[in-house]
């Protein structure tokens, strides 16, 4: 069974491919060892170009780029509502925590009482402009990521990552088949309907996958 936390599924590169960053962020993100613990984590490669990035830093790197890039929150900001988290719940992953959450406008974080309060100074929110952020993201029941949804595949054919399935490579969420194999299939020369025929999608399932990579 794949530890989330430990196992090494991912190159930098390929995180930076999944997530449509560019490469350089994300080997700057590894690279941060500031003060309280980096906010994207990574484990030591066997040798040198191998796997480096656990499925949980798959999620922090996620998050990370939805409140830096899509949000244009500070990094200053984003590592003060880190450190807040880590210090209340004792854990270093706090970007992969379902206890951090945002309107847009300001982060939020869910305390031991159950109730979100705005980091730095513990302002509520009205609770359901904060309760679909970050929806992408799937939670186990201690409130850590368990699977993350691919945004640059469509409604049409949801794509995930579930390190249950595949070693983490990127999949249907319908029916499990790994994109790739979709993918070659395609691009060996056959046609949309037998791709669909062939791993059980519907021709518009293919299509949109196919189209998406």
């Amino acid at each position: 069974m794949v530890d989330r936390f430990k196992d090494a599924l991912f190159t930098p590169g390929e995180v930076a491919h999944h997530l449509v960053i560019p490469p350089s962020t994300v080997y700057g993100w590894l690279a941060d060892d500031a003060p309280g613990g980096p906010l994207v984590h990574r484990v030591e490669p066997e040798r040198r170009g191998r796997t480096s990035v656990p499925f949980i830093a798959m999620v922090e790197a996620y998050v990370l780029r939805v409140l830096r890039t899509d949000l244009h929150f500070s990094k200053q900001r984003i590592r003060q509502a880190a450190d807040e988290l880590r210090r209340e719940f004792a854990t270093p992953y706090a970007l992969a925590s379902s206890k951090i959450a945002t309107d847009g406008i300001d982060i939020f974080l869910q305390h031991s009482d159950g109730e979100f309060a705005r980091v730095g100074d513990r302002q509520m929110p009205v609770r359901e402009v904060i309760e679909g952020s970050l929806t992408y993201i799937g939670w186990d029941e201690d409130g850590y990521a368990n699977r993350l949804r691919l945004r640059r595949f469509p409604d049409a054919a949801p794509v995930i990552i579930d390190p249950r399935f595949s070693w983490g490579d990127p999949v249907v969420e319908r029916n499990k088949v790994q994109v790739q194999a979709i993918v070659d299939l395609w691009r060996a020369g056959e046609s949309l309907d037998v791709v669909a025929e062939n791993y059980g999608l519907t021709r518009a399932e293919a299509e949109a996958v196919c189209r998406a990579a």
